[in-house]
């Protein structure tokens, strides 16, 4: 009588690297009013205004660089893990992937689910740290697709999973395909979010009350974004053995003027070039599958910063993908959380 459905949702991609489909995405994913968490005229005026009109021409190159034959990398990988992870559960379980923005929609899946008759709705959102711009959206968009049943099935829902020993061995794993004693200096960039939203999540008046708030985790702050990076970036260094001095915690892709999660990426790299620093080993744990952020925004465009800076090599530990080993860890972290 049990058939468990489990739902694999990310953030999304445009349908095809096209101005249009690109013009499409950013609208959806940036009037989100949790992305950009602005009254909601002003969201529009901005987003409809300014941002995608003088952004969704350079972000259209930029999907022409990450495009691959097959299409998306992070649907692609998606759609791997999908399979992977059905074919392993077997008949009894239907796995099904979704896309916060554009395609395949969290509507569809949801359908979909309906129609394999699941009796219950494990969702696992490929974000490992909770961010309300991220795994909150998610979660949202969920429960409201949810509301439109008349049968609500029983949902179980894995919120992060930032530190989990699984998770943090696959990264482990690709980062020894690199000599460690090749670098000067390591990197843990995680993607960035505007400092309100950390405050905005904040329930125990604890968010940004002193410097080094973020660099430990408790009950005060244990939803903080922020303060789940600093864990990932601490469960990785203490699996690689680095020291205090040799790791940056760092956050990029910033928008807009307002102050965003610190220390930013770029700055980090002036900073280490100064001090002279060659040679870079950037991790990226905020994101387990290849997309903008990693290949382009790493790979390339830090990369040519940091040779203009003076430095040589900035190499980029690769993403996790559809790695086996990532397909174990995510059933066992599902299996732990919602007992498969």
């Amino acid at each position: 009588m049990r058939k468990v459905g489990i739902l694999l949702i990310n953030l999304g991609t445009p349908d095809e690297p096209s101005r249009k489909a690109v013009d499409r995405y950013l609208r959806q994913f940036l009037l989100d009013r949790r992305v950009i968490d602005i009254p909601w005229l002003n969201r529009q005026l901005l987003v409809r205004g300014i941002i995608v009109p003088f952004r969704a021409g350079n972000s259209t190159k930029l999907y022409k660089q990450l495009w691959t034959e097959q299409g998306s990398p992070l649907k692609i990988y998606g759609e791997v893990v999908r399979d992977a992870i059905q074919d392993k559960l077997g008949p009894d379980y239907s796995v099904v992937l979704a896309m916060r923005y554009q395609n395949p929609s969290v509507r569809e899946a949801m359908e979909q689910l309906k129609k394999d008759q699941v009796s219950e709705i494990i969702v696992f959102p490929l974000f490992p740290q909770y961010a309300s711009a991220s795994t909150g959206s998610a979660l949202e968009a969920v429960m409201l697709e949810a509301a439109r049943q008349e049968v609500i099935p029983s949902m179980t829902f894995i919120q992060d999973y930032y530190d989990h020993p699984a998770f943090i061995d696959v990264i482990i794993e690709h980062a020894r395909q690199f000599n460690l004693e090749d670098y000067d200096h390591f990197l843990f960039s995680y993607h960035g979010i505007p400092q309100r939203q950390l405050t905005k999540a904040d329930v125990g008046n604890h968010c940004l009350k002193t410097p080094n708030c973020c660099q430990s985790l408790g009950v005060t702050n244990r939803h903080c974004y922020s303060a789940q990076c600093y864990a990932t970036t601490r469960a990785l260094v203490e699996k690689l053995g680095l020291q205090e001095g040799q790791y940056t915690t760092c956050f990029q892709s910033r928008l807009g003027k307002d102050p965003w999660t610190q220390p930013y990426t770029s700055e980090v790299l002036k900073t280490r070039t100064a001090q002279g620093d060659k040679k870079i080993l950037v991790f990226s744990p905020a994101f387990v599958a290849d997309c903008l952020e990693t290949t382009i925004e790493i790979g390339i465009e830090y990369q040519e910063e940091f040779e203009e800076m003076g430095g040589e090599r900035l190499d980029l530990v690769p993403s996790l993908n559809d790695d086996p080993q990532w397909i174990e860890a995510i059933l066992q972290i599902i299996n732990e959380r919602a007992n498969l």
